[in-house]
């Protein structure tokens, strides 16, 4: 094929007219029919060659369309990965530049710091070299024990060396020690924080319970870091730029303000509120077991008294009796029942003393042994009643339980002014109408026949004032806190069932006693002018359910709202209120004694 091509190609080229003359030179016909049959043989190649360019023309007009598309899907998916690369690294670059800093210039000229060369140093070398000539390690030291004072000069050196390389330097400079008043007097609090002692005043420290009395504890000296010298020795250690110094503490004894002597004649009893109970034999058994479970407790200056705290769980274990209490709005029997009204015996005699009340809760229903709004609600294990003892001295209690009548005392020395005395007042602001009435079925009445078993009663809106008095004058008042009690749903008796029977032939008649709390008829009303110490009505006042009032007191001239807390569980779960009460605390209380059989 190559020599048919190659003859072809020769045959074509400019040598061909020679040829064929030569052809016919050499003559005959021979030199004809070789002549023609290479012809033939040409034409024949030439249209081989023909054919092929038109073959391969034809397929360059019609392409592989498949081939092409998949060819650019993956130069496109190749130009997309490559650009992602490259705006990757460009962010990665970025933020290499961005969180990488300039390099640090270094100091070409001679400078010299308190005779630390730094010339070729960057900032931060020349900080290490001036930190290594001048290293810092002062201490104080009080008897066995050091204090490691925190190093004051390293920002001093920062400031500094801003400066030097900040600008045009000086050839020498020397560290500035001036103006550490401030720092040295904060390390001198912080010795002093570490060492100081407190004077201990003479003070009630134990209760004789055998006779009834406080005992006193002799007073204890304190001591205190002299702050003033240990400053002004730290200022001269850093002047003289004597950054390891060990520095020794002095201090002095600190008299107490009250020596037991003093004491003894300074404590008497601060107030004494008196409240009657009734004849039910469980619940005074109740109240006289919480009475004496806080009577004697001494509550030290700035501590909390927790009623529930100091009480404990009220438990048959501890000789406490079932006495009535509402649970879910009936009358139950409850074991502890009645012991409310020691914490509202103990909370009228603490706020007239002068402490600071931090938690109380009204009762549900309006108690009958107190002027209602002037009561402290208690249950296991909320409500709790609470004060703090905001005087300087340690305070007493006494409490007690005799022949009906509960009394706590107050012992201490008196945290108000000379002459001050505060008190409460309270008053009735709206009546709130009863619950509907309960039915009961008494298949002794005749079809359509009523009978009131219990009439019920009004609820009441209570607002309570704090009255302050200076040498028995009135000389303000304002209000203290909100109330709001329920009322008790009245209980009818009737028949729906359409048969009726005998008397003897019922379990429920008319003749029924009605269920008593604590000696009160259930759903009694109590006067609105009760008073505290008038005849008590546990029906009402020893419930210990539902919302109350949470007045957390303030100190005195300090205003404090309280919240409004939901109600709350009772002593053995009672049911919480229909509506719950309002609260609005002003101030802490404080108020004068009063006579004890108020």
């Amino acid at each position: 094929m190559n020599r048919l091509e190659n003859s072809g190609r020769r045959d074509s080229g400019p040598g061909r007219s020679r040829a064929k003359g030569a052809a016919k030179g050499s003559g005959g016909s021979r030199a004809r029919g070789s002549s023609s049959y290479r012809s033939g043989q040409a034409g024949r190649m030439n249209a081989v060659q023909t054919s092929r360019r038109n073959s391969s023309y034809r397929r360059k007009k019609d392409p592989n369309y498949k081939l092409t598309a998949l060819i650019g899907v993956i130069l496109l998916v190749v130009i997309l990965c490559a650009a992602l690369a490259l705006y990757g690294r460009g962010r990665t670059a970025s933020t290499e530049e961005s969180s990488t800093e300039a390099p640090e210039t270094e100091m070409i000229q001679e400078v010299t710091v308190d005779g630390v060369t730094i010339t070729g140093m960057s900032k931060s070398e020349a900080r290490e070299a001036i930190l290594a000539e001048f290293p810092w390690a002062m201490t104080v030291a009080f008897e066995d024990d050091v204090y490691e004072v925190e190093d004051l000069m390293a920002w001093k050196v920062d400031a500094l060396l801003d400066e030097i390389y900040s600008g045009t330097p000086k050839a020498s400079y020397t560290l500035d020690t001036d103006g550490m008043e401030e720092e040295a007097a904060q390390a001198a609090e912080a010795c002093a924080s570490r060492w100081d002692k407190a004077a201990k005043n003479g003070s009630i420290d134990s209760y004789d319970a055998e006779n009834g009395e406080f005992t006193f504890a002799g007073e204890e000296e304190g001591f205190a870091i002299d702050q003033e010298k240990l400053a002004q020795d730290i200022l001269a250690a850093l002047e003289a730029k004597d950054f390891d110094a060990e520095i020794e503490a002095e201090g002095s004894a600190v008299a107490p303000e009250i020596t037991a002597a003093q004491a003894k004649e300074q404590y008497k009893t601060l107030s004494s509120l008196t409240t009657k109970t009734t004849a039910n034999s469980n619940r005074n058994t109740n109240i006289r077991l919480a009475a004496e479970a806080i009577n004697g407790t001494i509550v030290k200056p700035g501590e909390e008294f927790s009623f529930n705290g100091t009480v404990g769980q009220r438990t048959e274990a501890k000789g406490y009796k079932g006495a009535a209490a509402y649970n879910n709005g009936e009358v139950v029997q409850e074991i502890g029942g009645g012991v409310c009204q020691v914490s509202t015996t103990l909370y009228g005699a603490v706020f007239r003393a002068g402490l600071e009340i931090t938690y109380r809760r009204s009762h549900t229903f309006e108690p009958n042994y107190i002027t209602p709004g002037q009561d402290a609600t208690v249950s296991w294990e909320q409500p709790d009643f609470k004060f703090r003892n905001n005087s300087s001295a340690a305070i007493g209690i006494r409490a007690s339980y005799s022949n009906q009548k509960m009394t706590v005392s107050i012992y201490g020395i008196p945290i108000l002014e000379e002459g001050v005395t505060w008190d409460l007042e309270s008053k009735k602001t709206e009546d709130v109408a009863p619950p509907a009435p309960t039915y009961e079925e008494d298949q002794t009445l005749q079809p359509g026949v009523e009978v009131v078993k219990s009439a019920g009663s009004m609820g009441s809106r209570w607002e309570t004032y704090k009255v302050v008095y200076k040498d028995g004058v009135e000389v303000s008042r304002e209000l203290d806190h909100r109330a709001t009690y329920k009322g008790h749903a009245p209980v009818i008796q009737r028949n729906t069932t359409g048969i009726v029977l005998p008397p003897e032939e019922t379990t429920t008649s008319a003749e029924t006693p009605v269920q008593t709390v604590d000696g009160m008829p259930e759903g009694y009303v109590p006067s609105s002018s009760a008073e505290s110490g008038g005849p008590g009505d546990p029906s009402q006042g020893d419930v210990n359910s539902g919302p109350g009032v949470e007045t957390t007191a303030a100190p005195p001239s300090t205003t404090a709202p309280a919240e409004t807390l939901p109600a709350g569980p009772g002593e053995g779960s009672a049911a919480p209120a229909e509506s719950p009460q309002e609260s609005e605390k002003t101030d802490a209380m404080v108020i004068a004694p009063l006579d004890p059989q108020a």
